[in-house]
């Protein structure tokens, strides 16, 4: 009885891959501009650099702890307040001990058992 791969490792060549990658591999020194989608509906890509500005605006406010204090302490505003981490937010949104079933419906992937 002859075993195939003894066979392939006798034959003296070096195994040769199914596949050739064109070029070297060069990765960019510096981040690409951003862009929308180039298969993005024409509404975004025309109203693009809109939803940027306003993207870096809404981080600069959360991400400054003064301007985050400032405006917990005024009256409430019709604005959203975002958080970069979890445990900025108040407690009262963090997700505490997850209940037996929870644990029994992520493990089943979802699936129910009745």
């Amino acid at each position: 009885m002859m075993h195939p791969s003894l066979r392939l490792c006798s034959a003296g060549r070096a195994r040769q891959p199914l596949i050739h990658f064109v070029g070297k591999r060069q990765w960019p020194s510096t981040p690409e501009a951003p862009h929308a989608h180039p298969a993005a509906p024409p509404q975004v890509r025309d109203h693009f650099a809109e939803f940027l500005k306003k993207f870096k605006t809404s981080r600069n406010v959360s991400s400054s702890p003064a301007a985050g204090a400032a405006k917990s302490q005024g009256s409430r505003s019709d604005s959203v307040q975002t958080f970069s981490e979890f445990w900025q937010a108040p407690e009262r949104l963090w997700k505490h001990d997850l209940e037996e079933w929870e644990v029994d419906i992520v493990a089943t992937g979802g699936a129910s058992r009745y």
